[in-house]
């Protein structure tokens, strides 16, 4: 690794720690628009009032290394810059409080999507099914199917975050696999940008997990959903030998999450799936854990570490085999089948 590199991850980590300081030992009363003290919500599971500041972490810790990749290594991150700065301003809109119906959230981040991927080209080539495969060469359908992926995508990071670590640790694990597999890419420069995200997220862990001093909120939620999706149809771009299919495998906690509530609570709840419900499984297993011990801290960060630790085991094998289609797509359904499984189990302990 290059010196200039190495001095550079320093001085990020230096500025990461160096931001939380300075926010943590301001007095609460000045910035109190920032603190999430709002115990009633459904997927509220802390009882003291915390700084919703992760977001701003991360973005800004973004922000200077957008800057170190455009003055040091002449390269202009168009793509990650629009994309996250976009859904970063969003998601604070509901850190500040300020309250946007979910129907036209979801019309906005929709047309946000739209406009971005229209403008920085971002298109899936490869599905893994012919069927599929055939359908993108319509180019309205290719904008409708990558706008529905990265929704999910988004949505589903949003709708994890609640726990101690939980989408930070799971998040890290993504890119940590996305980092390996480009390390014999050409693309040098790609696989150092993804091991700057894995130490932003190692730094933003570091203040919210086993015990949270801040938390991601929703700006910090949406943009590390951004971040994944446009890293994973890169990867997947660079890496044509890579099956499409194993990208799912590796995507599958987020997109199910999503898919699995959004029936559940049609077919089963018989609710809007827009609004937020206590019924998803990191919740479940909250519930049964708090019964065991009645330590919410301690139930809390467990919560976090078995599901990803769960996520981890199931995804390893498709590691090894992540140019096999065959075995891919059908190990993508047999962890979809897991999960509801899973789910069943939790539920009926309940």
């Amino acid at each position: 690794m290059e010196l200039s590199n190495i001095i550079f991850l320093f001085f990020l980590l230096f500025l990461g720690y160096l931001f939380n300081f300075l926010l943590l030992n301001f007095k609460r009363r000045d910035f109190n628009f920032l603190l999430d003290n709002q115990f009633n919500k459904p997927q509220a599971f802390h009882d003291q009032s915390t700084y919703r500041t992760g977001g701003l972490l991360i973005y800004f810790l973004l922000v200077f290394t957008f800057l170190y990749f455009f003055f040091y290594k002449n390269i202009f991150l168009i793509e990650y810059i629009s994309f996250c700065t976009l859904f970063f301003l969003l998601g604070l809109i509901d850190d500040l409080k300020i309250n946007i119906r979910p129907k036209f959230r979801l019309i906005i981040m929709a047309s946000l999507l739209v406009t971005l991927i229209l403008q920085n080209e971002l298109y899936i080539e490869k599905t893994g099914l012919e069927f599929l495969n055939y359908l993108l060469k319509i180019d309205i359908f290719a904008l409708f199917f990558i706008c529905l992926c990265f929704l999910f995508i988004i949505n589903g990071s949003n709708l994890i975050d609640g726990f101690n670590g939980l989408l930070g640790i799971h998040s890290l694990i993504i890119f940590i696999i996305l980092f390996i597999i480009n390390l014999n890419n050409t693309s040098n420069d790609f696989s150092y940008f993804l091991f700057c995200l894995c130490l932003i997220i190692l730094i933003f862990l570091n203040f919210n997990f086993p015990q949270a001093k801040i938390f991601l909120g929703d700006s910090g939620a949406y943009i590390i959903g951004t971040l994944i999706a446009i890293s994973v149809v890169k990867t997947s771009i660079l890496n044509s030998s890579i099956h499409p299919f194993f990208f799912c495998v590796l995507l599958f906690y987020l997109f199910f999450e999503v898919f699995f509530s959004f029936l559940r609570k049609i077919f089963f709840s018989k609710q809007n799936p827009l609004f937020p419900d206590s019924k998803h499984l990191h919740m479940s297993l909250y519930k049964i854990l708090l019964k065991k011990n009645e330590n919410k801290l301690n139930s809390n960060y467990k919560v976090s570490l078995y599901i990803n630790l769960i996520y981890l085991s199931l995804i390893t094998p498709a590691i090894f085999l992540m140019e096999n289609g065959l075995f891919c797509r059908y190990y993508f359904f047999f962890l979809l089948l897991a999960y509801i499984y899973f789910y069943r189990i939790l539920y009926k302990k309940l």
